[in-house]
């Protein structure tokens, strides 16, 4: 929604006012007004406490105050623009709203008498930690940068691995009040012009106060199905993994205030890469591949699996009559089973808010006093705690957080049913599971491509990390301008 513009007035000091006013000069304590005379005419600043370069205007103001009437003459804001203020980022803006927007953000914005425009001297900074790597997306060899919470940063990294000179880094703001800074990144030679135009019209359509959890929020937005678990967009915090997408003609989303970037569109498969399996050899990377899908399918398939061979024995062959527990312990199976899971995400929880002097001890409470002393009083079986184990590992194996925490409630969705109706529970549960990732699709992508809608070719690329020399296209699903590589 725009807002009408707010012109500026003819005298000064009714500029200065509705400036100090609408910035709330006298309530906020960080928010300066700084009045200033050079050359015979009177001056103001305003910007805000912690988010200005000090040094940068202090130099400025040395080379006003040296400043004669007659060195302005006869067009002051051009003289001003292009001779005596020496700075590289300075912009004119005619709309009181937009400066007073502007400064909070960080510019400085600098109000002169005699002169209907505004000048903005972008001499910000922001309080910022040093790139580190993601803990969430770790690498044995690799780069060890990572996004950070600030964009101009984030943008830099981005840009560093991409010098093509067809990168466009297009910024826009979304929030009425928080007027969050967010930045769509992508290579306008290889990118589908229909998908960027159709993401761009997306942004626009937000309508909302501000965007408190950043690229989470925006999600919301953008996804549609609000009560889908299901990531429709992938996340990163590396910027070689962002790199890798954008030359493959993804579009990413770089939002102020995140240290992830949001690549779009996403299918299924997407969130099970991890850079590391293109850190080693191709065969050594195919193997890591091959043992995280196995790792992913254990995490969904084993519980509900295992229990409905507990419960129904007769279905096993001879050779596996071991699976199932020897004692069921004090109460049900499935009570069992949906225990251990909340207790796993409580242990989780835990985890997150525990500070890591302690994480050690943590570790040690829940292995022994949990696990151990549970099945020393009857409370689980053996069996119970090894296969809630292996999905367990399957969860953290899963290299994207937000599908491992969806395949994990469907997994308790499809072990409910198991219990319920059976073997037709279990059969039907993976049936309706598939036809629900079927009809699910990412910016008119479909979400289980190249499965589904076949793609031989493209889905071999899926299950096999090939070799980097053999990658001769881009993925067809983007639709890219430039398919060759």
């Amino acid at each position: 929604m725009e807002n009408q513009k707010k012109p500026m007035y003819q005298q000064f000091s009714e500029n200065v006012s509705y400036m100090r006013e609408r910035l709330g000069v006298d309530k906020s304590f960080d928010v300066i007004q700084l009045d200033l005379e050079y050359a015979n005419r009177k001056m103001a600043m305003f910007m805000v406490d912690g988010f200005v370069k000090d040094d940068i205007l202090h130099l400025l103001m040395k080379f006003l105050s040296k400043l004669q009437p007659e060195q302005l003459e006869p067009d002051p804001l051009d003289k001003l623009l292009k001779t005596y203020l020496p700075y590289v980022e300075l912009e004119k803006v005619d709309d009181l709203d937009v400066a007073t927007d502007t400064v909070l953000a960080g510019p400085t914005a600098l109000v002169i008498e005699g002169i209907d425009q505004i000048i903005m001297i972008d001499a910000r900074t922001y309080p910022v930690r040093g790139p580190q790597e993601p803990d969430l997306e770790r690498v044995v060899r690799g780069s060890r940068d990572g996004y950070v919470e600030t964009i101009v940063f984030n943008t830099a990294l981005t840009r560093r691995r991409i010098r093509d000179r067809s990168l466009r880094m297009e910024y826009t703001s979304i929030g009425r009040r928080s007027k969050t800074d967010i930045c769509v990144c992508y290579i306008e030679d290889v990118a589908d012009p229909e998908k960027v135009k159709t993401l761009k019209n997306n942004l626009q359509k937000i309508d909302t106060d501000g965007l408190p959890m950043a690229e989470k929020t925006v999600e919301e937005f953008l996804g549609g199905r609000h009560w889908n678990p299901y990531p429709t967009i992938r996340y990163t915090e590396r910027p070689d993994t962002a790199a890798a997408h954008l030359y493959e003609g993804h579009i990413i989303l770089i939002i102020d205030g995140s240290p992830s970037v949001m690549i779009t569109p996403a299918t299924y498969w997407h969130h099970l890469q991890h850079a590391e399996e293109y850190r080693q050899k191709p065969l050594v990377g195919a193997y890591l591949r091959l043992v995280r899908f196995i790792a992913v399918i254990a995490s969904i398939f084993v519980l509900p699996l295992y229990y409905l061979f507990s419960v129904n024995p007769n279905l096993l062959p001879g050779e596996l009559e071991f699976i199932g527990p020897n004692e069921f312990g004090a109460i049900p199976l499935l009570l069992q089973f949906l225990i251990a899971e909340i207790g796993i995400d409580m242990l989780r929880m835990a985890a997150i808010h525990t500070p890591t002097a302690l994480a050690t001890a943590l570790g040690l409470v829940a292995a022994i006093l949990i696990g151990q002393v549970a099945v020393e009083v009857g409370l689980f079986s053996n069996e119970v705690v090894l296969y809630l184990a292996v999905a367990a590992i399957g969860t953290f194996a899963t290299p994207s957080y937000e599908l491992s925490l969806a395949n994990r409630i469907f997994r308790v969705v499809l072990l409910i049913v198991t219990a319920s109706f059976g073997v037709l529970g279990y059969v039907a549960g993976i049936t309706l599971w598939i036809i629900y990732l079927l009809r699910m699709n990412s910016f008119n992508t479909a979400y289980l491509w190249p499965f589904i809608p076949f793609s031989p070719k493209a889905f071999t690329d899926v299950l096999v990390r090939t070799p980097v020399p053999l990658k001769r296209s881009r993925p067809s699903f983007l639709n890219p301008q430039d398919p060759d590589r």
